[in-house]
């Protein structure tokens, strides 16, 4: 598995792009990977949902929760379904919208320098084996091609907007990422 620095691009990832991006603040340097837990409706996974929200094709009128993402203009650079299938919506270089307002280390605007991956889950569900096992060999690709990320710099949407988000909150096992990683922290 490898990114194509240039383009953007992981080479393992279906692409669907999404309209939701614009270029990055320059120079920036991309040094954080922030972990999201997305379902649609909430607590339901599969279904053409998360797609037509990253694409802006939601038809917020399939079902009554959809009402509140009406407008809403949102992506990520990734997704990891349940099944492990692996997505890619924006480029790397490009800035995804998936952090909001947010700040790391004292630096507000978490998407002009972060990668955004959304795992197919929600706070109370455990995150599948395929999901893990996807994901750990996507991080390790993103950190050899972005050197700045590095593993204390793996983390979730709740630490960067904290009280705000708590994806991808209690159900996602960090310390299984990190054997994954075979990191010891």
């Amino acid at each position: 598995m490898q990114v194509d620095t240039a383009t953007g691009l992981l080479d393992a990832a279906q692409r669907r792009l999404s309209p939701h991006c614009d270029p990055r603040p320059v120079p920036q340097v991309i040094d954080l990977l922030v972990l999201h837990g997305i379902s649609l409706p909430p607590g339901e996974f599969g279904g053409p949902w998360i797609d037509a929200l990253f694409s802006g094709t939601l038809d917020c009128k399939a079902h009554p929760y959809f009402t509140t993402l009406d407008g809403l203009r949102v992506s990520a650079h990734l997704l990891i379904r349940r099944d492990g299938a692996l997505l890619q919506y924006v480029p790397f270089t490009q800035r995804a919208w998936h952090a909001g307002v947010s700040s790391f280390e004292g630096r507000a605007n978490c998407n002009d320098f972060s990668i955004g991956i959304e795992l197919e889950g929600d706070d109370d569900t455990h995150y599948s084996d395929a999901q893990y096992l996807t994901l750990a060999p996507v991080a390790r690709s993103l950190m050899r091609a972005y050197p700045r990320i590095t593993p204390p710099r793996i983390v979730g949407h709740s630490d960067i907007a904290p009280g705000r988000k708590t994806d991808p909150g209690p159900a996602f096992d960090w310390p299984r990422l990190h054997g994954l990683l075979n990191l010891a922290y």
